[in-house]
């Protein structure tokens, strides 16, 4: 029996906001200069990274919740040679949508 097929809705625009951009907007709305605007985004970033480095979840009230999770060790097939390799076990960061933000999409 076939698969049914999945419909992805394709993406509002394909451009990404860069760093500068979303400083810009900070500044506009906060009042701050860009130089400010600029150091308070540096402080949330380390903010995070530091909280994530600590092994805690670091919450964005209205965006998400990102979180560090182990991965186990596994096998894996190495693509073009399907020779089995060994993969180790390690860490990686997820995300969990934030349901105010998940129902505006």
């Amino acid at each position: 029996m076939p698969k049914p097929s999945r419909t992805v809705k394709p993406a509002a625009t394909a451009s990404k906001i860069a760093k500068t951009e979303l400083v810009d907007r900070v500044a506009a709305q906060t009042g701050l200069t860009k130089k400010q605007a600029g150091d308070a985004f540096d402080a949330l970033v380390d903010g995070i990274v530091s909280g994530l480095k600590n092994g805690q979840s670091v919450g964005l009230p209205g965006l998400g919740t990102l979180s560090v999770r182990a991965t186990a060790a596994r096998t894996g097939v190495k693509p073009g040679t399907s020779e089995k390799i060994q993969i180790p076990a390690g860490k990686k960061i997820g995300f969990k949508v934030a349901s105010a933000l998940k129902d505006t999409l």
